[in-house]
């Protein structure tokens, strides 16, 4: 068998496998929060730094999908713990076009993120949560979402996983999102 044959085939078999692998946002089932209740969204994007290779995008675009998405995946929940989500867009980068097997430059967002609760008017973690978001692989990405997708897509698939990581780590401490309060 020819040695391109045996790569494409290798390549095909790791985007399958690797597609399946990744938790795809939107197809996530909404989740058990507790008494959580989405108060303010508020994303800072303006002073992101573009990293290397980046696609051109206004910061206030990355702004506006990362708001959506936060909205889309935690706005929907109405218990009575109102909290609020601050989060600060620290650097980025759209991946290029870049050159199958050689090249395949991923999507990156890096975030500073803070939780306030509203009836204490205090910040529930002590130190500002910082997350690396990367695309998730699909078969269309495998060879560099750049070449597959535009730039409004990259920069959905990031904020739609960046809202995904925001509520994992709200789910890692129940008592963020129960119905006691401190100090009640």
């Amino acid at each position: 068998m020819n040695i391109f044959v045996r790569f494409a085939v290798a390549i095909a078999v790791f985007g399958t496998f690797s597609a399946c692998a990744k938790i795809d946002p939107t197809n996530e089932p909404q989740r058990d929060m507790d008494e959580f209740r989405l108060g303010h969204n508020v994303v800072i994007a303006k002073n992101a730094t573009p990293g290397p290779l980046t696609r051109s995008i206004e910061k206030e675009e990355i702004g506006v999908a990362l708001r959506a998405a936060v909205d889309e995946r935690l706005g929907a929940y109405s218990g009575t713990r109102l909290l609020h989500v601050g989060v600060a867009v620290d650097a980025y980068v759209l991946a290029l076009p870049g050159l199958p097997a050689v090249l395949s430059p991923k999507s990156v967002l890096a975030l500073t993120v803070n939780i306030w609760d509203n009836v204490t008017q205090q910040k529930l973690n002590e130190e500002p949560r910082r997350f690396t978001v990367f695309e998730r692989t699909t078969a269309a990405t495998i060879v560099g979402s750049g070449l597959t997708q535009t730039k409004d897509m990259q920069l959905q698939n990031l904020s739609r996983n960046a809202a995904l990581k925001i509520q994992n780590w709200i789910l890692e401490y129940p008592d963020w999102i129960s119905s006691v309060v401190e100090g009640e």
